[in-house]
Order: structure tokens, then C-alpha cells, then sequence
């Protein structure tokens, strides 16, 4: 077997790294390996449960009918009730979708079908079908026996509410997508009945929408005749006092709001506003030149100066003057005649442009006094007319006043009345805002139950039961069953691991050979080589000062400890070492009884001075080691280990013996061995692999010295369990396994 150790420092062990603590697939592997038993017989349960619930199911079928809502809004009457809007927001959706569920609705439809007859949904008397001009209706089979069925608070009866609220739990009603179509779904037993329930719902809707749209048009058109009545008496009255007034007061028909006062008062005003307007006009021209002329500008660049046509054509001249001045001067000397002729020219231009710059701030000037003077005049003029006009604005601002409630009226009175007409077309017909666009049919296959889907979602739950259930088992286990549970619990090592050994294990040429006699006949053998580890470690623990006595003690009874104290003496005889093995478990004296020697004397003997050391030690021929047996019965065990005479002999012992092993009772229920470790060199702790509770051998191992504990040996390994615990649980079976190679190679 391989040889676990942990590293150690003078504070205690080290732990072990990280990244060795993390997620590792190889554990998960393992931990389905040892549970899938568990997690199979769970799952295949689920499985069952579930196959046999949708065997014995009864089968439900549904079908659905899909409704188109227009786009569409209901109006209240006589505001634009005409007029398409295009928004279905999602309240009103869901507003169609309560439609459609409310208990109101589902008995219309049960009345129309007659569903309180019906042996899914009905609960009431029978009824009969007849036929009224050709229509089926329906009609009760006992009218008095209808009569005597109890009423609900809103008058209907009992037997129908019922049925209504058996519908309603198989009606079920959504969007179809994102657009403005709803599906209409009804289950049932019968895939014939639940389509055509499917489709009566989606009927009576359609017809409730189109009922609901002719009684609101329906009242709309009557409140508008009656409301119009009103407004034809109030229309009529304001004209009569509008006319009443204007002959009255004299107002010209031609303009029936001013007198002939008002309209020349009108139009002065308007031509005052036009002169003060050219007035500021000419000002704001007269300004700019001004300000050209005190900042030294030139004043050619106002607009009246450069749009002149005279100065445009003294230009032209200038320029061509100087263009033949410029040709000649390149010919002639300034002298010439002809040069000094040019340049006369050129300076009678200049003169001429010159005045007309001059003429032309002139006629700004003298444009501008004349506005000032006619604003003047028309100014006088209205005052004026002001004067004998203000009389008449009182009647003036009555007549206005007047015409506009006389105009309020009659706009009022001819939108009533083209919303009147519009109405009385609506009660006669109304466009649909709802239509069915794919009926319901039949369905092949029934919906509930759905024997691919339960078996799926039973498989889902099966697994996550499985596994829970495995982990839980996982957990419940108690005792240890990896190294890595032993260092990171007890901070220890773990020495080695000593499989289970069976009968066929324990079989050699035919004998059934003992535990210990297997090891000496078979050093060769893999569990010989795991006690020949555990021999190592101990070593190990000392190099410089190898331990020679070893106490071999456990947390409590059937651990194996005796059979790996036994074991170890065995193995380090066959080494060829001196060795004693002393029996000090002197309650139950398991190592005395398997060498034979529970009735010869022994160290209580030897404890009490009855015989000597020489005496009592016996040499087994077999095992090739000496053997000191527990003795006489005794009623004070831990005193007398605890005595000076135990301490001497223990001192002479590790003296004349090369390894000294002592199989001590286990510390749980006793206290032997804690005396008794205080005089070995080193402790094993024995540890049976997946039984004892791991809290019982963390108390029981922290009594005992810590420097003085070599280690944790497994005993008693499942070797087939042992290697589904994942990574670190490997030297298990990859120890035996490379072992056993290497044996046959």
C-alpha cells in the first residue's frame, strides 16, 4: 500500500494547498460510482409514479379558437365615435382577456349551449331542443321544476353558476404572440365537446362586442335628438336678437359689425399705421447717412446712392476715362495734350458724381420730412373721427357680442347635428371590431396527460431526489473514508491501509489462515506489504532516533486494532528484528487468546511480583517473536500500568528487544492507554475505514500526546467501496492494483 503523510511544522501540521482543495471532476465521478445505486432506485421510483399516473389518468383534450381585436377604440357616444383609433394598448388586452373569463359572460354561453345538462359541466335539470321559425332554442323539460331552482343574488339561477364556474376553470384565454389576436382555449374530456365550447366562447365574444357597439350607438343617437331640440330653440333665439339689435342701432348690412363711423375710423388707422411705418423708414435711412458722413465714410456705399441710375452711369464714365487715361499716360508724358484733355474729362466726371451724392442725401432728407408731415396730417384726422366715433363702440362691443353666441350656437348646433345622422347609421349597422380568424377543431392527441412530458419532468425530479438522496446518505455516513478527512479533522497522517481480508482472501493451499499467520506465510502479498508500510511510517516519524516501543490502541472495541498489533509485531519479526509483544489490554486479553496464552501468566503477574520477567515472556515459534501475555485477572488495570514496576520493565524491555509493541484497550473506554502512552516512544491509532463516528475519534485521539502520535492506520478497507471516494482515496486501489502488476511481473 502507498504511504500518506502530511508535512509538518513545529506549530502542527501544515494543510494542504488550495488547489489541491478544489473542485476535482474525479471526486464527483466517485461520489456517482458509490451512490448510483441509490440515485438509479430513486429515479426508476419517480419513473413509475409518474408512468403510472399518466396510465390511469383520465385524458383531457383542448381546443382553441383564435379572435382578431381591430384596431379599434370604444368612443364615448357623441365625441368622434367614428373615428378609427389604431392603439390597443396592453390594459385593453388584458380588459378582453377578464371579458372572456368574467362568470357574467361564461352564462351566456352556458345558457346557449344549455351546459347545465351537460354531464361534465351541468349540474341542473334536463332541457329539451326545439325549434322557433326555423332557430333551435332551448327550452326547460319541467318549467315548474325550473322555477323551483334557487336564484343567485343577480336573479339567475343557481344551477347556471354553477355550470359557469365548472367552465371557467376549463377555460383558459391569452395572447396569441405580440399582435392584437386572442386564443380562446377550452379543455375537456371530449375532444368534440371542447371544440365547440372553444368556439361558442369565440362566438358569443364576437357577439358581445357587436351587441355592445349597436346599444351604445343606440343611446348615443337618442341623447343627440333630444340633446338637438335644445340647441335648434337656443340657435334660433340668439339670431333673432342679433337682427333685433342691428336695425335697431343702424348698422350697415354691408359690414354688419361697424357703423360708417367705425369703417372710416378703420381706415384711417390703417393708413396712419402705413405713414408711421415709411416715417420710420426714412428716418432709419436719414440716420445711416448721417452716421456716414460724422465717421468721415463713404458715402456712396448707402443703397439709395448706389442704386441710382445716374450714379451708376457717372461711374461707368469714370472708369472708362480712367482706362484711356491710363493708356495714354503709358504712351505719352503727362504733358501731352491729349493726356491733360483725359484728365480734364476725368475731373468733370468726379465734380458730377460728386453732386449727384450731394442730390441724393438731399432727396433722403427731403423724403423723410415729407413722412413726418403726412403722419401729421393723418394723425389730426383721426383724432378727429375718434371724437365722433367713441359713441358708437358700446353698441358696437353688444353687437359682437351677440354674434358670436349666435356663431357658438349654430357650429354647435351642426356638429350635433351630423353626429345625429352618423348615429342613427350606426344603430342600423356598426363594423365589426372583432372577428373569429381560425375556429377550433377537434384535437387528435389529448393534452393532459402528456405522457413524453411527465416522463421528462419525473426524470428531472427523479435526479435531483436521486442526488439529494445520495448526498444525504453520503453525508450520514459517519465514519472515515479518505485520507483527506483524517488530515483535515485530526491533523494526522495517515500511515497506511489495511483491506478487509476475507475467507477466500485468507486461503492458502487450502488453510484458512489467521490475519497475523497470513502475514508471516505471505510477506509477499499486498495487505503484508500495507503492514510493512505502516512499520515504515513509524520509522519515519524519527529517522535519527527510530522509535523502538509502539502502543497500538483504537477509539473503540472491533476496530482490529489487536489484528494490526499482531500484524506489526509479525512483520517486523520477520525482518529478522527482536520482538515483544506485549499484551496490555488486560480486560480483554484478544492478543493472548489468539497465540493461546489466556490462561498462562503475564504482566498482571509480573506487575504484582508474583514471577519474574524471565518467566513469563514465552518465544511462539510460529509468529518468531516473544510474547508477553496478559495474566491473572485483575479489578485495578490502570493502576497497575501506571505503576513504577510497569515503568522499569518497560525501560529493560526497550532495552533487550529491538521493537516493542503493545496492544492497549481502546481509549474511548478506558484510560489505560493514555497511562500508557506516556511511556512509548510512539502511538498507531487505529481507525476502521467507514464506521467509527468521526466526532468520537476526534474527542478520543485529542487526549492523547500529540508529539508522540505517529499516525492513523485504516483497518478493515472496502477495497471495491473504497476506490469510488474519488482522488483522494487512490492509494486504496492503485496501490493494491500497481502492486499486485508488480507481484505477478
Amino acid at each position: 500500500m502507498m504511504l500518506m503523510r502530511t508535512r509538518t511544522s513545529p506549530t502542527g501540521p501544515i494543510p494542504p494547498m488550495e488547489a489541491e482543495r478544489g473542485f476535482d471532476v474525479r471526486e464527483l465521478i466517485g461520489f456517482v460510482w458509490r451512490q448510483w445505486m441509490v440515485i438509479l432506485s430513486i429515479v426508476v421510483t419517480t419513473l413509475i409514479i409518474a408512468a403510472v399516473h399518466s396510465w390511469t389518468a383520465t385524458p383531457r383534450y383542448t381546443a382553441g379558437a383564435l379572435i382578431l381585436l381591430e384596431p379599434q377604440r370604444e368612443k364615448n357616444p357623441g365625441i368622434d365615435a367614428n373615428i378609427p383609433d389604431g392603439n390597443l394598448d396592453l390594459a385593453m388586452m388584458e380588459s378582453q382577456l377578464a371579458i372572456i373569463k368574467s362568470s357574467v359572460f361564461l352564462q351566456r354561453v352556458v345558457e346557449r349551449l344549455n351546459l347545465v345538462t351537460d354531464p361534465e359541466f351541468g349540474t341542473g335539470s334536463p332541457r329539451v331542443s326545439s325549434t322557433q321559425g326555423g332557430v333551435p332554442t332551448d327550452a326547460p323539460l319541467n318549467a315548474k321544476a325550473e322555477a323551483a331552482s334557487p336564484l343567485s343574488e343577480n336573479g339567475v339561477s343557481s344551477d347556471i353558476v354553477s355550470s359557469a364556474e365548472r367552465l371557467k376553470g376549463a377555460v383558459s384565454v391569452g395572447r396569441a404572440g405580440q399582435g392584437y389576436v386572442l386564443s380562446v382555449s377550452v379543455t375537456s374530456v371530449d375532444p368534440t365537446r371542447a371544440a365547440r365550447l372553444a368556439n361558442a366562447a369565440a362566438d358569443a365574444y364576437v357577439v358581445e362586442k357587436l351587441d355592445a357597439r349597436f346599444e351604445a350607438a343606440k343611446r348615443a343617437s337618442t341623447w343627440l335628438n333630444d340633446r338637438l331640440v335644445d340647441l335648434k330653440k337656443q340657435l334660433r333665439d340668439s339670431e333673432e336678437a342679433v337682427a333685433k339689435f342691428r336695425n335697431e342701432n343702424g348698422f350697415l348690412q354691408s359690414n354688419a359689425n361697424v357703423t360708417l363711423n367705425q369703417q372710416q375710423l378703420s381706415e384711417l388707422n390703417a393708413q396712419l399705421l402705413a405713414a408711421r411705418a415709411e416715417t420710420a423708414d426714412k428716418k432709419a435711412r436719414l440716420e445711416i447717412l448721417r452716421n456716414i458722413e460724422e465717421k468721415g465714410g463713404n458715402v456712396q456705399a448707402l443703397p439709395d446712392v448706389a442704386n441710382s441710375p445716374s450714379f451708376a452711369a457717372l461711374r461707368q464714365q469714370e472708369a472708362a476715362i480712367s482706362q484711356k487715361e491710363a493708356d495714354l499716360t503709358a504712351r505719352y508724358n503727362g504733358q501731352h495734350p491729349l493726356v491733360v484733355n483725359v484728365r480734364a474729362e476725368r475731373n468733370d466726371i468726379k465734380r458730377a458724381i460728386a453732386a449727384e451724392i450731394k442730390r441724393s442725401a438731399n432727396n433722403v432728407n427731403n423724403e423723410y420730412e415729407l413722412a413726418k408731415a403726412r403722419e401729421a396730417t393723418l394723425d389730426r384726422a383721426l383724432r378727429e373721427v375718434t371724437g365722433q366715433t367713441g359713441i358708437d363702440d358700446r353698441t358696437a362691443i353688444t353687437l359682437r357680442e351677440l354674434e358670436r353666441t349666435a356663431a357658438v350656437n349654430k357650429s354647435l348646433f351642426e356638429d350635433f347635428l351630423q353626429k345625429a345622422k352618423t348615429s342613427q347609421q350606426q344603430s342600423t349597422f356598426e363594423a365589426r371590431d372583432a372577428r373569429v380568424i381560425t375556429p377550433a377543431l377537434p384535437p387528435g392527441a389529448p393534452s393532459y396527460p402528456r405522457t413524453l412530458q411527465t416522463m421528462e419532468i419525473a426524470l428531472f425530479i427523479g435526479l435531483l431526489l436521486g442526488i439529494g438522496g445520495a448526498v444525504a446518505k453520503d453525508k450520514l455516513n459517519g465514519g472515515f473514508t479518505t485520507p483527506r478527512q483524517i488530515e483535515d479533522m485530526l491533523g494526522v497522517p495517515l500511515l497506511t491501509s489495511l483491506n478487509s481480508m476475507h475467507q477466500k482472501d485468507l486461503t492458502v493451499e487450502g488453510k484458512v489462515l489467521k490475519v497475523p499467520e497470513y502475514v508471516a506465510a505471505m510477506p509477499l502479498s499486498g495487505f503484508s506489504e500495507a503492514v510493512r508500510t505502516l512499520r515504515s511510517g513509524v520509522k519515519m516519524t524519527d529517522v535519527d532516533d527510530p522509535p523502538k516501543v509502539i502502543l497500538v490502541t483504537s477509539t473503540s472495541s472491533d476496530e482490529g486494532k489487536t489484528t494490526v498489533a499482531l500484524s506489526l509485531a509479525v512483520s517486523a519479526a520477520a525482518s529478522g528484528q527482536r520482538v515483544l509483544l506485549v499484551d496490555a489490554d488486560l480486560r480483554h486479553a484478544a492478543s493472548s487468546r489468539f497465540l493461546g496464552m489466556e490462561t498462562s501468566p503475564g504482566l498482571v503477574d509480573l506487575l504484582l511480583s508474583k514471577v519474574n520477567t524471565q518467566d513469563i515472556i514465552t518465544y511462539d515459534e510460529n509468529a518468531k517473536l516473544w510474547m508477553l501475555a496478559a495474566g491473572s485477572k485483575t479489578r485495578a488495570p490502570a493502576d497497575l500500568i501506571g505503576s513504577d514496576r510497569m515503568k522499569s520493565f518497560m525501560t529493560a524491555s526497550k532495552k533487550s528487544f529491538d521493537f516493542v509493541v503493545i496492544d492497549a484497550p481502546p481509549i474511548g473506554p478506558v484510560i489505560d492507554s493514555l497511562i500508557l502512552s506516556e511511556l512509548v516512544d510512539k502511538i498507531v491509532y487505529v481507525v476502521r475505514w467507514a464506521s467509527t463516528a468521526r466526532e468520537l475519534v476526534h474527542q478520543s485521539i485529542q487526549r492523547l500526546p500529540r508529539d508522540k502520535l505517529a499516525g492513523v492506520a485504516f483497518n478493515r478497507v472496502n477495497e471495491n467501496l473504497a476506490q469510488r471516494y474519488g482522488r483522494h482515496a487512490y492509494q486504496y486501489y492503485y496501490g493494491a492494483r500497481d502492486y499486485k502488476k508488480y507481484y505477478k511481473g
